[in-house]
């Protein structure tokens, strides 16, 4: 073997970057190929990729990012990146999912429910020219209407590990900028162009269209889990042409429930039923107690579905399912599950940068909420696989002050190096020695993809 083999070999034995060697697993490199992600010249579009997922990781803008690494690329390169309108974030995302559960598989329980979760957030974007920005849009974080985009997202879980699936903004009325006036001019056959039309549907129908992307690209769940907003007959409808098996909560709306029997709305349902049924008692949390009873519905659309209505003190909360099979208990242990897509909304924007876009343009926004789904699965999946899983906060802890330490720890021991190779005699004793420290420093910057300075 020759000696530069045996530096690498060495080296990658010793530092061990988990990103890097999670992201090789996955054979990005391939799948960034298969999602048009494809460079004529210059710096290879992993390593581009993988400087933003050390950003994200390390908490780092693009300019600070290059202001401690002698290895960043130019800002051009970044931002060409970012607006390049024949990349396909979708599939990259799509892809790498399909990779990571392809995986995750070996250490699942083969017993444990998998699920779809649909929900959508909306986040401020205090500019006027945000492309995809709307006014008058509701935030339930801040309780008012704000400007800002409604990003519409699919999420995947175990009951132990949460993977972002895909998403897409919805626009709709009251847009900041019309689609027409959106800066980039592309060629319809882009796919960016292609992603641009479906910012004016709405939220259903891109509920529904990723929905129906997971289950062509083969990704399984056993029950889809909705709020009250998606869940209405014709989605649910939908769902059962699919052949996906829905749990929601569902609107006490007489307006969009109207059942076939002779009590046709929830109220008239629920107070025929609890003179009839016996309740159980219930308990969510250390506080909240309820009561709860199920009944058996139809509906011209939805067809039949399962009622579990429970009563707390204040409100009466319908939670429906079309798997008729499953007991109460088990409708309501599942659907509490839908949190975990809350929870993921919570790190992305508290680790991964979500929320935090400093892009005006829309395939430059598409992109940054792409690399940080892309980093959280990437994260998430190095939690799950690991002796001794954590909490995402604390393994991202870990993972930035490892990166740090890494690419410090490798900067300072070539310098030693380097200062060594210019003692007088050294370079006659040993030819190989200058060939050592340059095979190192290549190797080094290969593995970690830069050198930080601080």
């Amino acid at each position: 073997m020759k000696i530069e083999d045996q530096i690498v070999a060495a080296i990658n034995k010793t530092l061990r970057n988990p990103i890097y060697e999670t992201m090789k697993l996955l054979n990005i490199k391939t799948i960034l190929k298969n999602s048009n992600f494809v460079k004529k010249d210059g710096v290879g579009v992993f390593m581009i990729v993988l400087h933003f997922v050390y950003m994200l990781v390390m908490n780092k803008k693009i300019a600070t990012f290059m202001n401690q690494s002698q290895d960043s690329l130019k800002k051009d390169v970044y931002y060409r990146l970012l607006k390049n309108p024949s990349y396909n974030w979708r599939k990259l995302l799509s892809l790498t999912n399909l990779k990571i559960l392809k995986l995750l598989h070996k250490v699942q329980d083969t017993k444990a429910i998998k699920v779809f979760i649909l929900d959508d957030t909306v986040e401020g974007k205090t500019g006027k020219q945000v492309e995809g920005s709307r006014d008058s849009i509701w935030s339930n974080k801040e309780k008012r209407t704000i400007r800002g985009i409604n990003v519409v997202s699919l999420n995947y879980s175990d009951g132990f590990s949460n993977f972002m699936l895909d998403f897409a903004i919805s626009m709709g009325n009251y847009a900041r900028v019309k689609v027409e006036e959106f800066t980039q001019e592309l060629d319809f056959r882009t796919t960016a162009y292609k992603r641009r039309l479906e910012i004016m549907d709405g939220k259903s129908k891109i509920a529904i269209d990723m929905v129906k992307r997971a289950i062509k690209s083969g990704i399984y769940a056993d029950y889809l889990l909705v709020d009250s907003w998606y869940s209405k007959p014709v989605f649910i409808k939908e769902m059962n042409e699919l052949g996906i098996k829905v749990i929601s909560r569902i609107a006490n709306n007489n307006k969009i429930w109207n059942f076939k029997d002779k009590e046709k709305t929830l109220n008239a349902i629920y107070n025929k039923f609890k003179k009839l049924k016996s309740e159980k008692a219930g308990k969510y949390g250390k506080k909240i107690k309820f009561k709860y009873f199920s009944v058996v519905v139809e509906h011209k659309n939805a067809g039949k579905i399962k009622i579990v209505f429970i009563k707390t003190q204040d409100n009466l909360i319908p939670i429906a399912s079309t798997d008729l099979e499953i007991s109460d208990e088990e409708i309501i242990d599942i659907y509490k599950r839908r949190w975990d897509i809350e929870q993921g909304y919570k790190e992305l924007r508290e680790y991964f940068g979500f929320g935090k876009e400093e892009n005006r343009i829309y395939e430059a926004l598409i992109a940054r909420i792409s690399l940080s789904f892309f980093t959280y699965n990437i994260v998430s999946y190095i939690n799950r696989i690991s002796n001794e899983p954590q909490t995402i906060g604390g393994l991202f802890k870990d993972l930035e002050c490892e990166l740090h330490t890494l690419a410090i720890a490798m900067q300072a021991f070539i310098e030693i190096l380097d200062n060594i190779s210019k003692i007088d005699g050294i370079i006659n004793r040993n030819e190989d020695f200058t060939s050592i420290i340059s095979v190192l420093r290549s190797s080094t910057q290969n593995l970690l993809g830069f050198r930080c300075e601080s």
